[in-house]
């Protein structure tokens, strides 16, 4: 097996390399080619940060938790053991690990004999491939990258380092030892010593061998287009066509104006952090550099010419010894006036910006600066208190396996300890009652914003679920069913009947499941063609607008130019409802999980609400897939609190990250157990999206969140009531509604005179864990299974 490691260098197409390659991933495996994902979904940032010094800590390290040596030990070995396991189970002729920070984050040659080591246990072929740039061209791309991660200092300095006899140790020299807590990490600060290509590649062949390292250019328009999967194909040994690649726009560099602005506040943060009084989060701060972002003209690297005239004698000799290097793509851009940072515009003052964002610096700091500081602390070889670790409750003491408690301590001094404190606190319901949302006079042809849902067996939930979210504005509803037994179909075809709905029977399902069935076939639909938002979600999912009067029209009004919504979930538990009761589901259940909780993945599912405007040609079931390239530019995706998610989201995604999740505007209630009669009764059915899986236990353990409560929703039981009795007044549907609720009735009755189900129900009640506790249990499951 041979293995290729591309080391980047970033700013240089790796970033888009990584994209087709994880696209293709599937069909490269079945040629032989393993791209893994233990090492990164894409940028294969788990296997830098396994192998960078203790003490050279990087942005990645610092924010994912793997600040001190034990962390990272434990990262190395888990990682190697993935790739072995993988290595094993593909027996791939060609395997490919690709980290753009490589080549600029791995400044010791003990760092580079880790990877060695790492490396040779798997195989003793191993080429080195570099992707590189004119230099200019490549050092104004990486400053920007650099500024916006919290470099303070200018490009003056690499202009002034153009003189230095030795580039790579002038450069090294006035790179800044690592201080975590004080923003200071020398990837970010460092000067671009990379830039001596020739030095770079040399030092890469000290560790790995003679000959190894190869060098290629990087052609930004073969880049952007479908055929940058030749490039792939010649650059990585594969022998077998891959087909081309999505088109994408070229790389828009931020403005120099936009720069300027960072660059000076970044200055102002490290000087704030150097008190020891704050942390800053690096999520947090990438945020605030956005925040800054102002249109204008990108860097010039014709105004840094004076690079290109130190390397040019050594880029004419690289382009003579390796073939991947093409002379017309290295040429220097015209050279211009000598670079002068540009003044920060709009009376841009760094000290006002910060004084606006210090309440979001306090919190930072009273979150995660214990936990941080103590990291810091150990890293520096103190002896730093640690934190006491809270006790096991008593079910956990019974139920935890080890690797769940390492889980659990591990989460004590974790950035993904949940919580509830982001956002908007309040969690009340409003004392005024709110009316339904009248019928909207819809143009003729619309058939206006639909929700379209797949059920099965769902029939005392139906009426609540149309009339609510008819009550806040939505218009219709397509919806399948599949192999009902309990008067779903039933129900659902006399809402058809009754105009409300349009019903349509599933039963012949194919494929992977009834619900991609159902959803294939939807596109097909006028009423969905026809439509003008879309949602599709499932019949324990309440869409929560939690601003105004808790209709549609009102938060419309506050993300007017949104085409797609990440709703994100608020998983509710059962709290203490045991029996099966004909009353709201959102009057019955208020206990749920916190907002804050980013592990286990499925906490922060979202189901989308999206504008009909022809830009995804799939629905699958969170989201619009398959984006049209000509439809891309008309897109912007908001989280739950209206903030632009679409960098994050346009393409893939069905959760919200710690970056994108928001609440504060809308949210998406999911009771996925409601009474724990209901949950046996769920369990007993399967479900409809993979109707290979039981839910046993660890389902109820993922769902049964209940340490918060959020009541926000209530405010809408006087509309949903309203509309349920104008709804049941029909004699028919009445009927129709109490058999089904007997039915489910007769149902518990019958599974509680199982053994095998009273068991469940007397184990899922008998279960008490902390939020902390859950989450620590489904990680160990996750890794366990």
């Amino acid at each position: 097996m041979r293995i290729h490691l591309h080391i980047g260098l970033e700013g240089c197409g790796a970033d888009r390399l990584q994209d087709v390659l994880a696209d293709k991933r599937s069909q490269l495996e079945g040629k032989g080619v393993l791209f893994p994902r233990s090492a990164g979904a894409k940028n294969h940032t788990r296997l830098f940060m396994a192998v960078t010094d203790p003490e050279n800590v990087d942005p990645l390290r610092f924010a994912r938790g793997f600040i001190t040596e034990d962390k990272q030990t434990a990262l190395r070995e888990q990682l190697m053991e993935q790739l072995e396991r993988d290595v094993a189970r593909a027996n791939p002729d060609v395997l490919i690990l690709s980290a753009a920070q490589l080549a600029s984050g791995l400044i010791g040659r003990g760092e580079m004999e880790t990877l060695h080591e790492m490396l040779t246990t798997l195989s003793d072929d191993i080429v080195v491939t570099a992707h590189v740039d004119e230099p200019a061209r490549a050092l104004a791309r990486v400053y920007a990258a650099q500024v916006l991660e919290g470099r303070a200092r200018g490009l003056e300095m690499e202009l002034g380092l153009t003189q230095a006899k030795d580039w790579w140790d002038g450069c090294l020299t006035a790179t800044p030892q690592a201080d975590p807590a004080r923003g200071v990490f020398p990837s970010v600060q460092a000067p671009a010593f990379w830039l001596d290509y020739a030095k770079l590649g040399a030092r890469w062949e000290t560790i790995f061998g003679a000959g190894t390292m190869r060098f290629r250019s990087y052609d930004p328009v073969l880049w952007a287009s479908a055929e940058v999967t030749q490039e792939l194909q010649v650059a990585f040994d594969i022998r077998d066509q891959i087909g081309k690649a999505r088109v994408v726009d070229p790389v828009t560099e931020p403005s120099a104006r936009w720069l300027a602005r960072a660059r000076q506040m970044n200055a102002m943060l490290i000087r704030l952090l150097r008190q020891g009084e704050h942390v800053l989060p690096r999520p947090m701060w990438k945020r605030f550099m956005e925040d800054l972002a102002v249109d204008g003209p990108a860097i010039d690297p014709g105004a840094l010419a004076e690079v290109s005239a130190r390397f040019a004698p050594m880029v004419e000799q690289l382009c003579a010894r390796h073939p991947g290097l093409r002379p017309d793509l290295l040429r220097p851009d015209p050279a211009a006036a000598r670079w002068q940072e540009p003044p920060a515009p709009d009376g841009f003052r760094a000290s006002q910006y910060l004084l606006a964002w210090m309440w979001r610096l306090d919190r930072a700091t009273a979150d995660q600066g214990e936990a941080i500081k103590a990291d810091v602390a150990q890293l520096n070889g103190a002896e730093a208190p640690a934190p006491a670790t809270p006790q096991l409750s008593e079910t956990a003491q019974k139920i935890m396996t080890p690797l769940a408690i390492e889980k659990f301590n591990g989460l004590q001094t974790s950035t993904f300890r949940p919580h509830n404190r982001i956002g908007k606190v309040n969690e009340t319901a409003l004392d005024v009652p709110f009316d339904p949302a009248p019928p909207r006079a819809l143009p003729k042809g619309s058939s206006g914003r639909v929700i379209v849902g797949c059920m099965k067996n769902e029939a005392p939930y139906i009426v609540e679920w149309v009339a609510y979210h008819r009550a806040i504005g939505f218009d219709t509803f397509l919806i399948y069913t599949n192999d009902c037994t309990d008067g779903t179909d039933a129900i659902l075809s006399r809402l058809d009947e009754m105009g409300i709905v349009h019903h349509r029977n599933n039963d012949g399902w194919q494929g992977r499941s009834p619900q991609t069935h159902a959803l294939d076939n939807a596109l097909t639909e006028p009423v969905l063609q026809n439509a003008e938002w879309i949602a599709h979600i499932d019949v324990d999912e309440f869409v929560n607008v939690r601003c105004g009067n808790g209709t549609l029209d009102e938060f419309f009004l506050e993300a007017p130019d949104a085409t797609n919504v990440a709703m994100t979930w608020r998983l509710f538990g059962h709290g203490g409802v045991t029996d099966l009761a004909d009353r709201p589901v959102i009057e019955q259940f208020t206990a749920c999980a916190p907002k804050f909780c980013p592990k286990p993945h499925t906490v922060w599912g979202f189901k989308t609400l999206f504008r009909n405007i022809g830009a995804y040609s799939k629905l699958s079931c969170h989201r619009p897939n398959k984006l049209s390239d000509d439809k891309a530019g008309a897109v912007k995706w908001v989280n739950g609190s209206g903030q632009d998610a679409t960098a994050e989201l346009i393409k893939n995604g069905w959760r919200s990250s710690k970056r994108s999740i928001g609440y504060d505007l809308i949210q998406l209630n999911h009771y996925a157990l409601r009474s724990a009669d209901s949950y046996l009764i769920k369990r007993q059915r399967g479900r409809a999206l993979h109707v290979d899986r039981s839910i046993g236990l660890n389902y109820w353990i993922r769902m049964d969140w209940g340490d918060y409560s959020d009541v926000t929703i209530q405010r809408n039981l006087p509309r949903l009531r309203a509309e349920m009795d104008r709804l049941l007044a029909d004699p028919q549907l009445r009927a129709l509604h109490d058999a089904g609720f007997a039915w489910h009735q007769d149902k518990a009755a019958d599974l509680h005179a199982t053994p095998e189900f009273q068991d469940l129900y007397d184990q899922a009640l008998s279960i008490r864990l902390t939020e902390t506790e859950r989450v620590a249990y489904a990680l160990a499951q996750d890794l366990e299974s």
